[in-house]
């Protein structure tokens, strides 16, 4: 199927819609805004008083209800904010913003009171958990940092990735698996200081999504999740300022009207000083002197309304990480920088009250440099990848319970898997290897979610991607000892190879009574871009490499079914779901493989399937002083390689049994909150040696099957507490001191095990021991938040 022919049949079924539902049916449209600052919604609801029918607002706090002639009393209503009633005698098109008040500025009893919270149980979308920011900054932080990406590992069907670090998987996934989005910008690599903080500042995200299931059809290009992160707009009302001063960085955020109720900005900066705290305590005559490690953020965004039908955004983000290590004995000097550039506009268009429409460019860089010199000889690495993206989607509200979303998308990716240069005196070192590799993607998608009857919902979507990859190429014949025989050379722009499939979505909704649903979910998946790595986390020396004439598009199929329930008043949200999951095209490293960067990484490659199955429990309490959820997770993850294992299966590296997450958060008064969490899961599986032999006098091992073997269960607990003083009104900041300890029993998690020798093999002394590295004792932080 071509994309004119899914685009026709988009236009037939909006055209149907229009004909159908014209009849002495009017709209109601608008956007949802903070009172306050005139920061949009998301996903905020607008529904009949005394009936079900209802729309929630998109990205952009854009909403748009189509209901027969007459009267009729609106309830609009947001998480955290006071809901309000709109009487409305509908005999024509109506245009509605809404402002609502957020709950820091009235009683916690009237916001309990007048929120009704039920789209565990009412919507066909299935994994979906959207995470106020404010409740993960009340989430203990590892040294004070806030990390919305450990606080997403703390959810169910997710793990971290080792100790300390902001890798995660799902549902059996890889890293490379979970679509990150910053503003539609697409972040390859999520952490600092090698994946032990992720690159989000907290003061500059609005709302955070996490899709592990059913994925819509607007989402695309990975395996197992979308993680979908939106940038504050900036408060266009008055200008304001924000930080925290913490024991390892700090952070300031400016917002502001540029002009009030139409143009608004937010700068949002962070850095650490670890290089600065320790510099002193590094005398000069050291050999070490001038070794140290920084990184640092910026976010930023600028939004205009032209008109009511009119606005542009802009946002970036830059950060970088730099390491640099010197040796004055071994006049050794090493400097590694790197880091994610991301440049994203978009223009938002209302065509009509019910056809809203919204055009995005990205640009988007990651890049890891290593330069090295010693003496004469200087040496230098970089690997990186860059994309260009132009999207364009349209949201279309046909009646008051069906929403169609409908677009296409167009990357052009410019791979840099491993260029290595270097220099000896006069003699330069710049191999020909042919690594840098050029591709395009795009994709054109339909998606329609619509309530058939109040008991019945469906989900459908239907995307077509396809991925080419284009010269210039060069591609070479080799021998079976890898000796260069021929090559065949692609031009610039030219083909190599192309690959395409259908991804369709189905999502389905039957509700039993107003408080219990049963939900299930299939959909297929297609990935062509990847991640290789040796490690359990995203470092950034990992390598992301196209589909090519070797490498084929990763696929996945995810079935899911589920029971959700609330409970009392909907205080208590709760799920159980199943899931399995059949991934094809998977991607190893052969056995005996050694990093080079003359040959290209893609002959090293080994390829085979995996599946993964389990089922997830999530209770959620959401009302009153006593917040927060448990989740329990209980999992199976294969993996399968012809050239691996002897060609049998074995337990993914992160394949753990059981995973269970406790988070609660106390309003203990108006001066303290108090949070708390508890991490329990089964050691990650590990390859470990298992006999020793001395061969030629060298000690040599012979190893397990792979991942035969399991390290201690990791459990851990979190603890803060924040005060907030006593408010004065001749006060302008508004400060809040947050303490916090991680891990509070100090557990010795493993972070690595490694095996010590002791003695000598000829007289029979010698000693071989097993033995535990662990890296976060108990760690007490104190963290000063400022607001004014």
């Amino acid at each position: 199927m071509n994309t004119m022919k899914i685009f026709a049949l988009c236009l037939l079924f909006i055209s149907s819609s229009f004909i159908t539902g014209a009849q002495k049916k009017y709209t109601i449209s608008g956007y949802i805004k903070d009172a306050a600052t005139g920061e949009t919604l998301i996903n905020a609801s607008v529904a009949l008083e005394k009936n079900a029918k209802g729309i929630t607002s998109n990205q952009y706090g854009f909403y748009s209800i189509t209901l027969s002639q007459g009267s009729y009393t609106l309830v609009a209503s947001y998480i955290g904010y006071v809901s309000q009633l709109f009487t409305i005698n509908l005999v024509a098109d109506t245009l509605l913003n809404i402002e609502l008040k957020s709950g820091v500025t009235v009683s916690q009893e009237v916001i309990v009171t007048s929120r009704k919270r039920d789209n565990n149980v009412k919507t066909a979308q299935m994994g979906k958990i959207s995470l106020p920011i404010e409740q993960i900054k009340s989430v203990p932080a590892f040294m004070g940092e806030i990390d919305l990406l450990k606080v997403v590992q703390l959810l169910p069907g997710v793990r971290n990735a080792g100790e300390g670090s902001a890798g995660f998987y799902v549902r059996g996934g890889g890293p490379d698996q979970n679509l990150i989005l910053l503003d539609d910008a697409v972040v390859y690599n999520s952490g600092h200081l090698f994946g032990f903080f992720s690159i989000f500042n907290s003061d500059a995200i609005k709302n955070v999504s996490l899709i592990k299931g059913g994925m819509p059809a607007q989402y695309g290009g990975r395996l197992s999740s979308v993680l979908d992160i939106s940038m504050k707009e900036g408060n266009n009302q008055r200008l304001q300022a924000e930080g925290g001063l913490g024991l390892i960085a700090s952070r300031l955020s400016i917002q502001g009207p540029i002009k009030k109720n139409k143009a608004s900005f937010i700068i949002s900066a962070r850095r650490t000083y670890v290089d600065a705290i320790t510099k002193p305590f590094v005398k000069k005559s050291s050999e070490f002197y001038g070794s140290g490690y920084y990184f640092y953020d910026l976010n930023a965004k600028v939004n205009y309304k032209f008109t009511e039908k009119d606005r542009l955004y802009m946002s970036g983000y830059f950060g970088r990480d730099v390491f640099t290590f010197k040796n004055g004995r071994q006049s050794l000097d090493v400097n590694i920088p790197w880091g994610n550039a991301t440049g994203t506009i978009r223009w938002n268009h209302v065509y009509n009250n019910k056809l809203f429409a919204n055009t995005t460019l990205v640009y988007n860089d990651y890049n890891f440099t290593f330069k090295g010199s010693q003496n004469n000889f200087n040496v230098q690495l970089k690997s990186g990848i860059r994309d260009i993206s132009l999207k364009e989607d349209f949201d279309f509200y046909p009646f008051s319970k069906q929403k169609i979303k409908f677009g296409l998308l167009y990357t052009y990716h410019r791979f840099t898997p491993s260029v290595v240069s270097g220099q000896q005196d006069s003699t330069v070192f710049n191999p020909q290897n042919a690594q840098v590799k050029f591709a395009h993607e795009a994709a054109v998608y339909l998606q329609d979610d619509w309530e058939i009857v109040p008991a019945f919902q469906l989900g459908m979507g239907l995307r077509y991607s396809g991925f080419q990859q284009v010269g210039p190429n060069k591609i070479y014949k080799t021998d079976d000892d890898g000796n260069r025989l021929d090559s065949i050379v692609y031009g610039k722009g030219k083909p190599v190879k192309s690959y395409g499939g259908l991804e369709p979505r189905l999502t389905l909704r039957y509700s039993i009574n107003d408080q219990t649903s049963i939900k299930a979910s299939v959909t297929r998946n297609l990935q062509y871009i990847h991640l290789v790595s040796n490690a359990g986390t995203t470092l950034p020396t990992d390598l992301w490499v196209p589909s090519t004439y070797k490498v084929k598009p990763q696929i996945s199929w995810l079935y899911a079914a589920g029971l959700f329930k609330n409970f009392r008043n909907n205080m208590f949200e709760t799920s159980l779901e199943l899931y399995y999951k059949n991934m094809q095209n998977q991607i190893e490293y052969k056995e005996g493989y050694i990093q080079s960067t003359i040959d290209d990484v893609e002959n090293s490659f080994t390829f085979g399937r995996g599946w993964s199955y389990g089922a997830e429990l999530f209770i959620n309490k959401v009302k009153g002083r006593l917040t927060g959820w448990i989740g329990y997770t209980l999992s199976w993850t294969w993996r399968k390689f012809p050239g691996l294992n002897y060609g049998n299966k074995y337990p993914a590296k992160y394949d753990r049994r059981n995973d269970m997450n406790v988070v609660l958060i106390y309003e203990l008064n108006k001066k303290w909150k108090l949070s708390a969490t508890f991490v329990y899961g089964t050691g990650n599986a590990a390859t470990l040696p298992e006999r020793f032999y001395i061969v030629g006098g060298v000690l040599s091992q012979e190893y397990s099957a792979i991942n035969q073997y399991r390290l201690p269960s990791y459990h851990r607990l979190d603890f803060s507490a924040t005060l907030t003083p006593k408010k004065s009104l001749n006060k302008k900041i508004k400060g809040e001191w947050v303490f916090s300890v991680y891990n509070a029993y100090s557990r010795q998690n493993p972070y690595f095990i490694y095996f010590d020798q002791e003695g000598n093999p000829y007289d029979g002394s010698l000693k071989i021991q097993g033995k535990q590295v662990s890296i976060f004792p108990i760690i007490p932080a104190v963290t000063w938040n400022f607001k004014f």
